[in-house]
């Protein structure tokens, strides 16, 4: 049983460990997306195209390049700015900002594991 304490839960949150901090980093799916794949998040990764939602780049989509697991942010490309020597540096945006236009599927197993929701979605498997 999860604690109800919010100090329990921050805790939990600021100190968890890299491997449930990917399942942690869910970002919301668009709503097409959503309909056809019966789930309302799954974790970011490398390759996924997302929408900025919040913040100064509001509105900007483009591509996951980096997920930043340690600090909870992602990096999308396009998004930079430029420091006091001239170079474009990219921009964190915590995952919580953002949501996914465009599924990356190139990896079998979540392929697999998005297209078993749509069966018990049909009335398939259930499970």
């Amino acid at each position: 049983m999860v604690s109800k304490k919010p100090s329990k839960q921050r805790k939990r949150f600021f100190h968890a460990p890299l491997h449930k901090r990917g399942k942690i980093m869910s970002v919301h799916l668009s709503p097409e997306l959503r309909e056809k794949y019966g789930v309302r998040a799954v974790p970011i990764r490398v390759g996924d195209r997302v929408r900025i939602l919040r913040g100064d780049n509001k509105g900007i989509e483009g591509k996951v390049t980096r997920v930043d697991r340690k600090n909870y942010r992602v990096y999308v490309e396009n998004v930079v700015r430029e420091n006091a020597r001239g170079e474009k540096i990219p921009i964190p945006i915590h995952y919580s900002n953002l949501m996914i236009v465009e599924l990356d599927l190139s990896d079998q197993w979540r392929k697999r594991k998005l297209e078993s929701k749509i069966s018990e979605m049909e009335g398939g498997v259930s499970g």
